[in-house]
This record gives structure tokens, sequence and C-alpha cells, in this order.
């Protein structure tokens, strides 16, 4: 037990800190790991490597994850928006360095040295965004609205160049929801949508990447040699029917050793076949709690930095999980995006629980914040009245 007496660091932190939000992420994080070991055996004996190598090394990866979204939800709302420029710009800067010498897998440049800086853009651009929103919000002689509209492109253009059209669209959302949020006006909200939409044409029109995979999702190839032609996704979708309600069992399912990405980005195909359909809307019950709870406590917020950071960080971690799922039951193109803490990957999980570490840190009840506001307003007021 902790006394409320106490005036420590960490007891401050233990009743001040959303406990029902903490405890719903490691409650992902632990079912991440069950079912890491249910997907990723099958691909590591296909690699000729050991038959726990991905789930060791998603449990290498967890121990810096950990510390460092714990590290990251003991700061103050200022040390937040510190941390997040540091990292935004050491991220930027990675960005566009793998332009010129990172790894090219699949036909993109988004790894360097073993690290996927982008996954590390995508939060700390939006708290970035979110405090240059809030000050545009509370101080009209700071351009905060502009300021965020001249990060937005600066961000994106890296990510197209690589190209990552799953990580543009997904922050290019986050950004315009808060840009809404912000009070944008009408007229900016239809001129906008029309570029993001001229935008989705042109890549569809120009870019082969693009084109394909859309093209496979609208009017997927014919199966030859009963091989589907749009393999994964159809694959993915028929472990869903395999596995009915309650599943085939743990370690009983079959699709995932001919998924090639059973262990990252169709996970959730893997769930759905050895749990059931009835634990994949459980596990979407834990991510709309999260994106839930974030938005009750980003609407019951005084703080306007707090406020739109909260929003925003909740958005991007639930448009993540909904387009992942989306693409897994074949709603979606494929996106190349993880389910948040539960596929594998050592970028994606640390860059997340440096999200959630955000998130825990702008949610901690701050009763002191309202009183010591008015205290020093009213202290400022007293000399002009007299």
């Amino acid at each position: 037990m902790i006394s409320r007496a106490e005036r420590t660091a960490f007891s401050d932190w233990a009743w001040t800190i959303d406990r029902w939000l903490l405890s719903a992420i490691i409650l992902l994080i632990v079912c991440g790991l069950v079912f890491s070991m249910a997907g990723s055996p099958p691909v590591a004996e296909r690699l000729h490597l050991a038959t726990f190598h991905f789930v060791n090394r998603q449990v290498a990866y967890l121990l810096p994850a950990l510390a460092v979204m714990i590290g990251a939800s003991f700061l103050s709302p200022r040390h937040v928006r510190r941390v997040a420029l540091i990292v935004f710009i050491l991220s930027l800067a990675l960005v566009i360095a793998t332009l010129f010498f990172g790894q090219e897998v699949k036909g993109a440049r988004r790894w360097l040295f073993g690290v996927q800086p982008s996954e590390f853009l995508k939060p700390s651009f939006i708290v970035v965004v979110a405090w240059a929103f809030s000050e545009g919000a509370r101080r009209k002689d700071v351009p905060g609205n502009l300021l965020a509209l001249i990060l937005f492109p600066l961000t994106i253009a890296p990510l197209i160049l690589q190209p990552d059209f799953g990580q543009t669209m997904l922050i290019s959302l986050v950004w315009g929801a808060l840009f809404f949020m912000a009070g944008l006006h009408l007229f900016w909200v239809v001129g906008l949508g029309g570029v993001a939409v001229a935008g989705a044409l042109l890549a569809y029109k120009f870019v082969p990447h693009v084109h394909s995979r859309i093209e496979a999702f609208l009017q997927p190839p014919p199966t030859v040699a009963g091989v589907p032609g749009d393999f994964q996704s159809e694959t993915a979708l028929e472990s869903f029917i395999a596995g009915s309600w309650l599943g085939k069992g743990p370690g009983e399912g079959t699709v995932k050793r001919i998924l090639p990405d059973s262990h990252t980005d169709f996970i959730f195909a893997v769930i759905g076949e050895e749990f059931g359909v009835v634990v994949c809307i459980a596990l979407a019950c834990i991510f709309a709690f999260i994106v839930l709870r974030g938005l009750f406590s980003a609407a019951r917020n005084e703080d306007p930095f707090c406020r739109f950071a909260t929003a925003g960080l909740v958005m991007l971690f639930g448009l993540q999980s909904l387009i992942n799922m989306a693409v897994n039951v074949h709603l979606m193109p494929a996106k190349g995006m993880t389910l948040p803490f539960v596929s594998y990957g050592g970028s994606s999980l640390i860059s997340l629980s440096l999200g959630m570490g955000f998130l825990l840190a702008v949610t901690r009840r701050r009763p002191r914040t309202r009183v010591l506001t008015e205290v020093a307003a009213a202290t400022m007021a007293q000399p002009a009245a007299a």
C-alpha cells in the first residue's frame, strides 16, 4: 500500500496515473506475448531459425519497451513536449537518411541499421502538432495553426519518398482530426479533403506498388493451380472461416504455416483460426476501451495541450489497430501495418510504448493545476485593478 501522505515521485505517479488505461495496455501486452507464441514459430522454422526465435526477441524488446513506457509516464506535460520535440527532430533526420542509406525491403527504404525511424516519428509528430495547436488556441500571438500546417508536409514528404503510404495515410488522418478539433473552418475541411483525395488518386495512377495493391483488392487475380491471386488476404480470410467462433485451439492452426507475415501483419488472422472469432472480438474490445477511455479523458481535460495530445495519441493507436484488423478481414488493401503490442517488431513495440507513455503522462490527474492557474491569474489581475 502507498500512503497518500507520501510526497515522492513514485507515490505521486501511483495516485495520479489512469489505472484502468495502464491495466488495459498491460493486458494487451500479455495477450501479444501469448499470440506471438502461436503465430511466430512456423515463420521461424521456415527461415531455419530456432522455434521460439521471434518470441525470445519479442520478450527482449519488451524489457526496454516497458522501461520507455513507464519512464515516459512520469513526465510532466512540459517535459513530454520537450522529449517529443527531440524525438521528432531525430526521427525526421533518420527518415531522411533512410532515403540515401536505408536498406531496401520489398521496394521501399524504411530501415536504417535495423531500426524503422518512421515508427518513432508518428507519436512524436502528434505530440508536437498538439503542442502547436494548443498554443495557437491559447495565445493569439502564436501562429500555432500555421506551424502545424508547415510541419505536416515537412513530415510526410520523406515518408512518401520511401515510399510508405500506410504511415502517410495514418499520420494524415490524425493530423486532419486535430486540425478539425482546433476549429478548422469548413472551407479548409473541404479543401484539405479534396487534396487528400487527389493525392490518393495520383498515387493510384502513378505509383505501381499502390496501383497493384488496390487492383488486387478491388479485382482479385484469378486462382491458378489452387493458389489465390491475392494470396495473403484470401488466405487470412479463410483462417477466420476455419476457426469459426471458438477456434481450433492453441497450436492447432494450419494457415499460419503458409502465411509469410503470420507473425506481423497477419497475426490477427492466426488469432482468428486458433482462438476463434470470440477472442478476436474480445481483443478488439480492449483496443476500443483504450481509445474510448482516452477520448473521454481528453474531453474532460482542461489543459489545451493535454486535450489535443490525448486525442491525437489515442486516435493514432486506434486507427493503426483498425487498419490492421480491416486488412486481415479483407476490408482494406494490404498496408504493411502492425497490430499494436501484438505483432512482432522491435521498432513498433518500443515506439508504441513511447506513445502510450506520453498518453499516460498527459492523462494523469493533476488537481493542483487548476488552482495554481487561478491563483496566478488573480495575482496578475491585482496590479491592473489597482
